[in-house]
């Protein structure tokens, strides 16, 4: 199994399109128009929710 790196769209300071991967390592990312860095983590997958009423509702 293989899994490809989550690539950035924009810039979450600037919102600019001019991102390439940093040299800090995996999920660190560099704009070019703002000169900043920045690194994203995938954290973990969220539990469902439910609709209101449902199950796992609390009281």
């Amino acid at each position: 199994m293989s899994s490809a790196r989550a690539v950035p769209f924009h810039c979450p300071y600037c919102a600019d399109e001019d991102l390439r991967p940093h040299e800090s390592g995996h999920g660190a990312w560099e704009c070019a128009a703002c000169n900043r860095a920045f690194q994203l983590k995938f954290l973990g997958l969220l539990a469902r929710r439910t609709a209101p009423g449902g199950p796992h509702e609390q009281p």
